[in-house]
């Protein structure tokens, strides 16, 4: 496993038998970790700048607790998963946790492959949610290519209508839409009629039905 392959799991407790078993264990399974014994810690390195992973927080630590860290980090917009550590008595935490956006909740005391377990399904899921913004941000880029013609033109398209009808519906004939659907796919990247649907939707491109009445004719006409 090469050092770009190595996933890293923040570890942030404040007990100090806590945390270098947990970094062992993680180790020995292949992952990157970074212990901090505060909160305070891990959010002056969450300000300048962590590599992505998973955090591993205790719900319970002395002055910033773990539902304060999980505010600080949404506030500053970072991605990375979170899975608290929660005692016995800490049910009403972990719930708040969760609804904070918390991926998982571990117990103490707590079982290895149960703690391996969540930080590998809460880097998967990561990962998918990353690239889902990946894929929404790549699609808007080339949405916001088009004119405002192409665009209106797409919306018919996403609508599912024929070339004649999107004709109808903008004034112009049928053989400029083609002029227009042919640009407009150029622009997208798109191989397909449907690809270029998946990427329209997924930039958020509303059907005609609901806009194309409403949409700005471009200066020219066409």
């Amino acid at each position: 496993m090469s050092s770009a392959d190595v996933r890293i799991t923040h570890v942030v407790d404040d007990e100090t038998s806590v945390p270098r078993p947990l970094a062992t264990m993680l180790e020995a399974a292949g992952f990157g970790v970074e212990t901090f014994p505060s909160a305070a810690a891990f959010l002056r390195a969450a300000q300048e700048g962590l590599p992505f992973g998973c955090v591993l927080l205790n719900l319970r630590m002395a002055g910033v607790d773990g539902p304060a860290v999980q505010h600080a980090l949404a506030e500053q917009r970072m991605a990375h998963p979170v899975i608290v550590i929660a005692a016995h008595g800490d049910v009403g935490m972990a719930v708040r946790a969760m609804k904070a956006g918390a991926c998982d909740v571990i117990e103490k005391p707590f079982c290895p492959d149960d703690v391996l377990r969540a930080v590998a399904d809460a880097l998967r899921r990561a990962d998918q949610a990353l690239e889902e913004v990946r894929r929404v941000a790549e699609a808007e880029a080339r949405v916001a290519t088009l004119s405002a013609r192409e665009t209106q033109v797409l919306q018919g398209l996403v609508a599912g209508r024929q070339n004649k009808v999107i004709a109808q519906d903008l004034g112009i004939s049928p053989r400029t839409v083609e002029i227009h659907r042919g640009k407009l796919m150029t622009k997208l990247g798109a191989r397909s009629l449907p690809e270029a649907v998946r990427i329209a939707l997924a930039a958020g491109v509303a059907a005609a039905d609901a806009i194309v009445a409403k949409a700005p004719v471009p200066q020219d006409g066409r």
